[in-house]
């Protein structure tokens, strides 16, 4: 490949042409020819934003019998999932609708909207998806938004000939404020609500001046001017070229002061123009100024001085805001802030922080208390794309989420549940006795749920050094994180609670508890292979049970007669989980009202979808045909060919079906075969 190829691939797709859309310019007159044309593009801030990410689209999906919306914005789809943000749809879902009800002007508009939640838990994220989602919505032709040039000027003010209005305004704002009405009747006649067109807000102080200026020099031909002063552009949004994005973050008090919001004195153009107060000697480059007509992101807004929050009360409330030596200048922007829980707290205990809370919508976005969204975020980072030379074996993602998971859920208060067992029922697995107003009453007694706990940061980092140091030779597996997780805890600068850590460790020990019995599982029904074979037993119990509660009888389906319930069969499978035959009944009737509860619902049983059932029958087809392999043999220095190639096949079946690699499948035989030696396979192994 040559370079004029390479050229050609950047130039292929119309460049110069987008440029020249992109760069567009035109008379007044024109522009407000648009208008009429397309009242879209004199939106304002909170209109734009919103409109911007109801054009990727939603999906609704019902949750714990509420109506979730999932906004596909919030996937990343400018970038392939880049900045995905998991697990947080009822969040963003508020997050979605303040922003809307700023769009109708019905309050939140002149609101502070912040984001506050625990390190790690995507706040920035979020907003950098909205400054990059607004960047690419003013590129496209639905996003289009305009602004203007002073020209001409030289002659008649002696200044420099042209000067762009630094604040980006919409040139809607040169028609006079006593002329505004009438042009709105006109433009919104017949025009529905949600579309028609609204001027808020006055010139800038540069534009204003020279305005004036011009106004007097004309002697009050507003058409002069617009005529033959004015250049209509379209601008594209951008935080790189400071143009309707901006952000701010607290730094040295000694060396940051609130001129960096609003502007300061050019002292250059003092000796030019004889006065500070002149607005031609003045810079209006703050923050707020070049965010006009977009967002404005304040990190952790709650640690600036009390300065800059004075700044932020106006701009939010009034949507003015006050250079020095200079009156109020009106603003169009939405600010977001985000916020950690120490900071949020200092602002409820501060009385003289009233104001800024009562201008502040807070939109908590906490920790992702489920497992199959967390386990999403490391699958993002660490997957055979990102990590081509070394395997991550099964469930090592899926277990250090589950840790970070369970340190984030707080202790259930019913006797009976377990925190592995809550971790379970949020990820959508069930046990007999919990409904679904069952899961919404854990969620709604837990209210600080999410604001503690591991950061997905740590999780990142652990995942990362265990990919580094690669003590698995080419396969890193669960115990190896796990491990890492663990002895990363001692030097965590976040942690320094000893309970609190030893809490932790006490979980990860929980965890891999459970990976023993999930790849034990996994051997086993490798070994057994059939998930079809399940199934159908799965199907054989359920008429057996169904029988049994009925007092019925069942059709042989090989002699046609009508025989009793099988009870070794349904004994066989219940003893499995340890179902005494003083509680045989009780089971059977919960198995019964629980595919009854799903029927109504419009649901069918699924036995997957019950971990303790499928437990069950897994077991149970193991005991029927794991006679045709001894694991215990795996630990054994010799193997006979026949064992040896049963083996195999099982490994096989390991690679093929689960995802493993030759390493982690030989260490996954051997670890369930010491388990199996050791007696503790969780149904003894026949000798």
């Amino acid at each position: 490949m040559n370079a004029e190829k390479l050229i050609d691939i950047v130039t292929k797709e119309g460049l110069r042409e987008k440029h020249e859309e992109l760069h567009w310019t035109g008379s007044f007159s024109e522009y407000l020819d648009m208008v009429v044309e397309k009242p879209e593009i004199a939106r304002t801030a909170f209109q734009r934003l919103y409109d911007m990410i109801s054009s990727y689209g939603y999906e609704t999906y019902v949750e714990y019998k509420k109506k979730i919306t999932h906004w596909k914005f919030f996937d990343d789809p400018m970038e392939n999932g880049r900045d995905a943000v998991f697990g947080l749809d009822v969040h963003l879902q508020k997050l979605v609708n303040v922003i809307k009800a700023g769009a109708y002007q019905y309050g939140p508009e002149k609101r502070v909207i912040l984001l506050h939640g625990p390190v790690g838990s995507a706040k920035s994220t979020i907003a950098r998806l909205l400054k990059k989602g607004l960047e690419l919505y003013s590129q496209s032709p639905q996003g289009a938004l305009y602004s203007y040039d002073w020209t001409n000027l030289k002659e008649i003010l002696d200044m420099d000939d042209t000067l762009p209005c630094p604040m980006h305004e919409d040139p809607l704002h040169l028609i006079p404020e006593s002329r505004r009405n009438a042009v709105l009747e006109s433009l919104n006649k017949n025009r529905e609500r949600s579309r028609q067109v609204r001027i808020e807000g006055g010139l800038c102080p540069p534009s204003r001046y020279i305005f004036n200026a011009l106004l007097e020099h004309y002697r009050g031909d507003w058409a002069s001017i617009v005529a033959n002063h004015v250049k209509v552009k379209r601008i594209v949004l951008s935080e790189k070229d400071r143009i309707g994005i901006g952000t701010f973050q607290p730094k040295d008090e000694k060396n940051q002061d609130s001129t960096e919001l609003t502007g300061d004195i050019n002292y250059r153009k003092i000796a030019i123009y004889g006065s500070d107060s002149d607005p031609r000697a003045f810079n209006f480059d703050g923050e707020f100024n070049i965010a006009n007509r977009g967002m404005i992101e304040f990190v952790e807004v709650l640690k600036l001085d009390v300065a800059f929050l004075y700044d932020l009360l106006t701009a939010s409330q009034e949507h003015k805001i006050k250079p020095k030596k200079f009156a109020q200048t009106d603003i169009d922007l939405v600010i977001i802030g985000h916020t950690n829980e120490p900071e949020y707290r200092k602002l409820q205990n501060n009385e003289f922080m009233e104001a800024l809370r009562d201008r502040t919508v807070k939109i908590d976005i906490p920790y992702i208390t489920k497992l199959k969204q967390e386990t999403r975020i490391y699958q993002k980072d660490f997957n055979p794309r990102t990590v081509p030379n070394i395997h991550i074996a099964p469930h090592t993602l899926e277990m250090a989420s589950m840790w970070a998971v369970l340190t984030r859920l707080e202790e259930p208060k019913k006797a009976n549940l377990t925190l592995l067992q809550k971790l379970k029922l949020y990820n959508g697995k069930t046990f007999q006795h919990f409904t679904e107003d069952n899961i919404k009453e854990l969620r709604k007694e837990a209210v600080k749920e999410g604001l503690d706990g591991i950061s997905p940061r740590y999780i990142q980092d652990k995942i990362s050094n265990s990919l580094i140091i690669d003590k698995g030779n080419g396969c890193i597996n669960p115990f190896i994180v796990l491990n890492e997780l663990g002895s990363g805890l001692k030097g965590h600068s976040l942690l320094n609670n000893e309970e609190v850590r030893k809490h932790y460790l006490e979980l990860l020990s929980e965890v891999k508890r459970e990976y023993e019995d999930i790849v034990k599982h996994e051997v086993q029904r490798a070994i057994s292979a059939d998930e079809s074979a399940i199934e159908k037993l799965c199907g054989n119990y359920i008429d057996n049970v169904k029988a049994y509660i009925q007092k019925e009888k069942i059709k042989n389906q090989y002699t046609g007669a009508d025989d009793e319930p099988d009870e070794r069969l349904m004994r066989s499978i219940e003893e499995k989980i340890e179902i005494s035959e003083s509680r045989k009944d009780d089971f059977r009737r919960e198995i019964m009202n629980y595919i009854g509860a799903l029927a109504l619902d419009g649901k069918s049983f699924d036995f997957r979808t019950n971990e303790r059932l499928h437990k069950a029958l897994e077991l149970k087809l193991f005991e029927d045909q794991k006679d045709t392999i001894k694991l215990t043999t795996l630990v054994s220095t010799v193997v006979d060919k026949e064992t040896q190639a049963k083996i195999d096949v099982v490994k096989n079946r390991l690679i093929k079906n689960y995802g493993y690699c030759e390493i982690c499948a030989n260490d996954a035989l051997s670890f369930v075969a010491s388990i199996f030696a050791r007696g503790d396979s969780g149904t003894q192994e026949k000798k």
